[in-house]
């Protein structure tokens, strides 16, 4: 431990942000680190505890608590205090794929798991992970580590997402020619389309994709398999096919109006707006989307936040955001102690900055659309909406949301965008491997498996799991390499 009253001596910080109305002019990342100094106090607080809940990954509470990579968090915190920064980069690149994605978009498990939360602010860890992350790109650390030895065996990974990305490195790093397959133009997948340049600069990805080109991995875009490319022409060519889709399939909002114009599902809203801006080079912003326009957000995660922060950016008149449940409280209940993940009120990018702008938060708790409303040319321009309260379903026992009577409002929507998540995988790509689904839309696998019923192959991340974190995605990315590698080697040394 580096110090061991640094939980005591020093108060959390972590980095600045540019005040909202002055970061909505761009669509840039606006957070401004620490320096260096401040940084390792911040890895001083780590307490060492023998018992690091934070790295745990376990479940609690029907929750994930702790970080799923299982990341050596005290360990990394330590060398931080220390200063020794390129140990902190090794030791973390134990563990973690891509640093760089997950300590800009992570909602920081290990954090909420933190031992100083029984008694006042955790460890800045995602802060940590990223200062570490960001220094060794600038010192050079983060090189090529090509295979010293091919082993003649082919892997095709079909999508570029965080998981199909962390397999590929993994897979490729272990000796076998890698070939990653991505419908859109450009590499990436979520990370690239589903995430807002001002939370992930696409930047970043494309330095990380540098080094897997110069590692070894070939990358092709605009090739949709099932479609462009037949799934028998991939397993004939393929020792092994990896499916990391992800979940693709949005979940929709079926009421009355629904066909209106101007209604869209919100991945494909924030896809066409960071395309826009990056095929011009930033130089055209795609305003005609939102500009004085009154935005319907339906979706109260962290996709509806998203939307929220860019429709902001795009010059909307009004942001009004639905959420189904009641408002979480401030603080933890009795029901969700520590080191359960914290159930409580989050106030994020967007919700702050739809609130210096329009002056409130633009979140209306437990209400629904029952109805969206057109104009004479078939635009959306209205929608109906209703109060919910939770009452149990006498048939099952369980709580639900149901309507009030009487509660029925109708409001201004120009634009409104369906951030509800997302059901499963799109069935055209299992049926083109005709590999089975489960009760879910997954793809079937057995229990702690991504072998699929198709012996040559494999699904990961979202595909496999069900909509979920970036954090989660690597994870099972670099657990599907793994399992491949045994496949084929008949042993795995990872």
């Amino acid at each position: 431990m580096g110090k061991p009253t640094g939980f005591l001596d020093y108060k959390r910080e972590t980095a600045g942000v540019t005040e909202p109305l002055k970061r909505i002019t761009n669509f840039h990342e606006f957070r401004v680190p620490l320096d260096k100094e401040k940084q390792m106090l911040q890895g001083a607080r780590c307490m060492e505890c023998g018992v690091p809940f934070c790295q745990s990954g376990m479940m609690l509470g029907g929750m994930v608590s702790g970080c799923p990579l299982n990341n050596l968090v005290p360990e990394t915190n330590d060398l931080v205090c220390t200063g020794n920064w390129k140990q902190a980069y090794l030791r973390l690149s134990k563990t973690h794929s891509f640093p760089e994605f997950t300590s800009r978009v992570c909602p920081a498990l290990c954090e909420a798991a933190c031992t100083c939360n029984l008694d006042g602010e955790p460890v800045a860890t995602k802060e940590n992970e990223r200062a570490i992350i960001e220094m060794a790109f600038e010192e050079g650390w983060v090189t090529p580590q090509p295979p010293k030895i091919r082993v003649g065996k082919k892997i095709a990974v079909v999508g570029s997402g965080p998981s199909g990305l962390a397999a590929a490195q993994k897979l490729n790093r272990r000796g076998y020619d890698v070939t990653v397959y991505e419908r859109s133009d450009r590499i990436g997948g979520l990370l690239r389309y589903g995430i807002p340049n001002m939370k992930l600069e696409k930047s970043v990805i494309d330095r990380r994709i540098r080094i897997m080109e110069e590692e070894g991995v070939t990358f092709v875009t605009g090739v949709n398999v099932g479609k462009d490319m037949k799934a028998e022409e991939l397993l004939k060519k393929f020792d092994r096919v990896l499916l990391a889709c992800g979940a693709s399939n949005p979940r929709d909002i079926k009421v009355q109006g629904r066909d209106a114009k101007g209604i869209y599902f919100a991945v494909d809203f924030l896809s066409k707006v960071t395309k826009t801006l990056l095929d011009s080079e930033f130089k055209t912003v795609p305003y005609e989307l939102a500009k004085n326009k009154h935005v319907l957000v339906i979706g109260g995660g962290d996709t509806g936040n998203d939307c929220v922060g860019t429709a902001i950016r795009l010059g909307a008149k009004s942001v009004t955001q639905l959420e189904m449940m009641p408002m979480p409280p401030k603080e933890r209940t009795a029901d969700n102690p520590w080191p359960q993940w914290p159930r409580v009120l989050k106030t994020d990018y967007g919700q702050e900055e739809a609130i210096a702008v329009f002056g409130k938060d633009p979140r209306v708790y437990q209400t629904t659309v029952t109805e969206f409303i057109k104009d004479k040319n078939g635009n959306v321009c209205q929608a109906k909406i209703v109060k919910l309260e939770a009452k149990k379903d006498e048939a099952t026992g369980r709580m639900q949301m149901v309507p009030v009577a009487g509660s029925e409002e109708i409001i201004p929507a120009d634009v409104v965008l369906i951030a509800a998540g997302f059901l499963g995988a799109e069935s055209a790509v299992a049926e083109a491997f005709n590999v089975k689904l489960d009760g879910r839309t997954n793809v079937e696998t057995a229990k702690d498996s991504y072998r699929t019923s198709n012996e040559k192959v494999f699904v990961t991340g979202d595909m496999h799991r069900g909509q979920s974190l970036v954090v989660w995605a690597i994870r099972e990315g670099r657990e599907a390499a793994r399992e491949i590698d045994e496949s084929i080697m008949g042993y795995t040394n990872d």
